[in-house]
């Protein structure tokens, strides 16, 4: 029963995944068509990012009122369209005005997705359930962004956007006929939904969020041009880069969901960050030669999910009666570490070639690590309520269903099908 409700919501972040991570591998296909320079290109993933900061608290305190399922429903449908216009679009202009729209969807639909997750399980199972979510992700690195890369370069990169389309147009159908119309406490209005950022402990961990993502998407936006001596320039060779990043993913997504619910989100993240620190520094090497650069890919992925999974359950630990907010604003902070790694890659390159990128990504991992070991003690006080058990935090509020009641002894949210 869990996995019928949370595998749509899983479906949904397919779909929006391989949107974002497909854009490192069109970026030459797009400089073409378009006739515009790479790095204008690369500010794809930049604007998306901004976009996606700035509307995911706006948008979640205008939609506070509806029902999650309704919000999920709405964001798909956005995304959806968004990607038909991405495609129909002529101009570099118009693409970058698309996916505006593309981040307003995502914006209503991620964080909601991951609230929900966690609200319809017990929580000594939220971090596997957080890893279905989250594994939609990874499935995007290891199957859509690789396809739509070889797709975009074989054939046209529109093709891309029409399939991505047709993902989220399949994800809302099955989030419609499947996901629980289940109700999670909501702040009714901005200044209510920015709350959490009072909270140190949430703050601290937002902007570990941002420099983290700064870190991986100053390289990953770029990726082409940071592999150029091990690639050749070859679309092929940098797809399958991409293809084993992708399904090193699937393997991390799964490993860091367990280990995340065993040792606690403190243990993953410091080990997460610090492997990111390690492997980005490595770029230089991974260009040298090929097979170094898949090994060097597969090391990279599988040490970038125990972050994320850690980040979630820490701020769901930190703020458990607003963790909706928290994990809205996490998101937020996500984005925008995105885009200031697209526009910090897109300057390595303009100034300092390919080859820059990787010590550029390398300086916001290692600050990323510092200010974590500042700000992130080992005796971390746990927030009001929650439980001692290392990763077993406190539910993040009560969810409600209409005309249902849950079983607050096992832990479960009260749901329906419908």
């Amino acid at each position: 029963m869990e996995l019928r409700r949370l595998l749509p919501l899983g479906i949904g972040t397919f779909a929006i995944g391989t949107d974002l991570f497909v854009t490192a591998g069109l970026v030459l296909p797009i400089a073409r068509d378009l006739d515009v320079s790479v790095a204008a290109v690369g500010q794809l993933a930049t604007v998306f990012a901004v976009a996606y900061a700035v509307l995911s608290p706006v948008l979640a305190a205008t939609t506070a009122r509806f029902t999650r399922r309704q919000v999920l429903l709405v964001g798909l449908a956005v995304f959806t369209v968004a990607n038909v216009f991405t495609a129909l679009a002529p101009t570099l202009g118009l693409v970058l005005a698309t996916r505006v729209l593309a981040a307003a969807g995502a914006a209503l639909y991620t964080p909601t997705a991951s609230a929900t997750a966690s609200a319809l399980v017990a929580p000594e199972r939220r971090g596997r359930a957080l890893a279905v979510v989250l594994g939609g992700l990874s499935v995007a690195t290891a199957l859509g962004s690789p396809v739509g890369t070889w797709i975009g370069g074989t054939f046209d990169w529109r093709v891309v956007f029409w399939l991505i389309a047709g993902l989220g147009a399949v994800a809302t159908a099955a989030v419609a006929a499947t996901v629980p119309d289940v109700r999670l406490p909501q702040a009714p209005n901005l200044r209510a939904r920015l709350s959490p950022l009072a909270d140190r402990a949430v703050l601290a961990a937002l902007v570990t969020q941002a420099l983290t993502f700064s870190a991986g998407y100053t390289l990953y936006t770029y990726l082409g041009p940071a592999l150029g001596g091990a690639t050749g320039g070859s679309a092929g060779k940098l797809t399958a880069v991409i293809w084993v990043w992708g399904l090193a993913a699937v393997v991390g997504i799964v490993v860091a969901g367990r280990l995340t619910d065993r040792y606690g989100p403190r243990a993953m993240i410091f080990l997460g960050i610090a492997g990111i620190a390690a492997s980005v520094a490595l770029t230089p090497l991974a260009d040298l030669t090929f097979p170094g650069a898949l090994v060097w890919a597969a090391v990279w992925s599988v040490m970038a999910w125990p972050v994320t999974m850690g980040q979630q359950h820490r701020v769901i630990t930190a703020a458990p009666a607003s963790a909706p907010l928290a994990l809205g604003l996490l998101s937020s902070a996500q984005y925008l570490g995105t885009a200031v790694g697209g526009l910090a890659g897109g300057l390595a390159v303009n100034f300092a070639g390919g080859g820059a990128i990787g010590w550029t990504a390398t300086g916001f991992a290692l600050l990323a690590l510092a200010f974590t070991a500042f700000t992130y003690p080992r005796s971390a006080p746990a927030a009001s309520g929650a439980p001692s058990e290392p990763g077993a935090p406190a539910e993040p509020g009560a969810a409600t269903q209409h005309g249902a009641s849950g079983d607050p002894a096992a832990g479960e949210p009260a749901a329906t099908d419908g």
